[in-house]
């Protein structure tokens, strides 16, 4: 299968240097080679494709912008653009790589031990192990702030109780990454799978994101030792700051979807012979369609690759991170939509992926903060106000 060409109006790729193009492409390549062969089968029965997890490790996708322990120690840009690629194929795959880096590889290596740092982030990186992060809850996903999780002192442990829900990778983990409620303020724990007291389940029924695990999780009074606690995590704050790793990710991300749908429209406009046997790509209204898409994109891709830029030189803020990620997930969305329209009726089976993008950025849209709460961590920081409540 040739390599996907990507979408590319504005000669972006001059704000590239060679090593970030490289990288760029040997996901590509990987994507076209492995994950779209095989994708529509995996949504279509709601199977994620757990047999690509350890060739992920292998490439270098997992926890890809952190340094040492096994990882690739990528700049964010070059980790940016491996987010677009796997997304490209699909949100789940894209959904596990995140997970599995930005929200279990990084609060360990930022607020873990070394010694926790060392038994678990080069299994991680490999995808020997698999991670899950839990923090929203059944009546707490916008407001993490008001968990009802508890993590009670017992002697030299703690002793957690409380349920997680929305999970990703959750039933397939080994570990999963905990936010508690403490006597000392919110802090986050490490629960080995097989823990007594602990347990995973898979949510079914889903409409999205079928091709990614997602479960609730229950503490039942499970007991960890204090080795298992992140030292270096205090507060809320902490959970938010994996957050915004993980949002700084689907920015780069659902850009990839975007350009799929965006690239799938446009052939399509060109072969489909309508009225006289002419191309519906002859249309003002068809045209007007995939004008509005390629400058969306454009922008998108501008912002996400500042964002990068700006990260690198350590000053990227959570607030430029939810423009990213409020911006850059309304204008894909827009396009797997405009381009299920221009398709017609044909855009909605499987063989065009359009519906498959359309599903799960309707989920990439709710999770890692909503659009609304998105707008308004910008609207306090432009006006200094909060609007929370």
């Amino acid at each position: 299968m040739p390599s996907f060409r990507g979408v590319d109006f504005l000669h972006l790729d001059t704000l590239l240097n060679d090593e970030e193009k490289l990288i760029r492409q040997t996901a590509r390549q990987w994507v076209d080679d492995r994950v779209v062969p095989i994708i529509k089968d995996c949504y279509n029965a709601g199977r994620f494709p757990a047999e690509l997890i350890p060739e992920m490790g292998e490439m270098g996708f997992l926890g890809a912008n952190l340094q040492g322990y096994g990882a690739a120690g990528l700049s964010s840009v070059e980790y940016g653009l491996i987010m677009q690629e796997l997304e490209r194929g699909d949100s789940g795959v894209r959904s596990f790589a995140s997970v599995q880096g930005a929200l279990v590889m990084y609060p360990i290596f930022t607020y873990g031990s070394e010694e926790q740092r060392r038994k678990y982030l080069p299994k991680l990186a490999t995808g020997e192990m698999v991670g899950c992060f839990g923090l929203t809850e059944p009546g707490f996903g916008s407001n993490p702030g008001g968990m009802t999780t508890t993590a009670v002192r017992d002697g030299g442990g703690w002793v957690l109780n409380g349920e997680k829900t929305w999970i990703t990778n959750g039933t397939a983990a080994h570990v999963a990454v905990v936010w508690a409620r403490t006597a000392e303020g919110v802090r986050g724990f490490l629960i080995d799978n097989g823990t007594p007291g602990y347990s995973a389940s898979d949510i079914h029924g889903k409409l999205s994101m079928r091709a990614s695990v997602t479960s609730s999780l229950a503490m039942a009074e499970c007991r960890i030792p204090e080795s298992q606690r992140l030292p270096g995590a205090a507060g809320l704050k902490s959970a938010l700051g994996c957050l915004s790793q993980a949002r700084y990710g689907i920015g780069w991300g659902v850009v990839g979807a975007a350009m799929d749908c965006f690239e799938t429209a446009r052939q399509y406009s060109i072969d489909r012979r309508q009225f006289d046997n002419r191309p519906i790509a002859s249309h003002q209204l068809v045209q007007e369609k995939l004008a509005w898409m390629i400058t969306e994109i454009t922008k998108a891709q501008l912002l996400a690759m500042h964002c990068g830029r700006l990260k690198d030189q350590g000053k990227l803020d959570f607030a430029h991170v939810s423009m990213l990620k409020r911006n850059n997930v309304a204008i894909a969305l827009e396009c797997a939509r405009l381009s299920r329209d221009l398709l017609g009726a044909n855009g909605i089976i499987d063989d065009y992926p359009l519906m498959r993008h359309l599903c799960n950025l309707e989920t990439v849209k709710t999770y890692e903060g909503t659009d609304h709460i998105h707008a308004l961590v910008l609207g306090e920081r432009v006006t200094g106000i909060p609007a929370y409540k």
